[in-house]
């Protein structure tokens, strides 16, 4: 299994990203998908998920401003990040699977890329 994710960057509060997550290795249409972020000094936080039905799921410090999707014909993940905040800022990652429990340990179980960096700043 290899994740890589893309599309981090420098953004302003308010604005926008767009991140993807490459899946190889493993057959991506048959597993639900997680995106988690981990901000300097803390641990891994759930952010969103989608399932293979397409079914999504957000954290509340995200709903409403963030967007998950799959494109199962590419093997990709994405997170659409709109108004975003300082504390937006951290490292994402994807990860192959929904955790058991939505808690760092639990994220931590799963199969994740190297992470992307967003900052949010002005």
């Amino acid at each position: 299994v290899q994740l890589v994710e893309s599309g981090g960057g420098l953004a302003q509060p308010g604005g926008s990203l767009r991140l993807s997550c490459r899946g190889f290795g493993f057959a991506f249409l048959n597993y639900d998908m997680t995106w988690a972020r981990q901000a300097p000094g803390k641990g891994l936080e759930w952010v969103s998920g989608i399932t293979t039905n397409e079914e999504t799921y957000y954290s509340r410090s995200v709903k409403d401003r963030f967007t998950i999707s799959r494109d199962n014909s590419k093997s990709t993940l994405y997170l659409q990040m709109d108004n975003l905040k300082p504390e937006d800022t951290a490292v994402y990652y994807c990860a192959q699977g929904f955790p058991p429990v939505a808690t760092q340990q639990g994220l931590q179980a799963l199969p994740r890329g190297q992470g992307t960096q967003v900052t949010v700043s002005s």
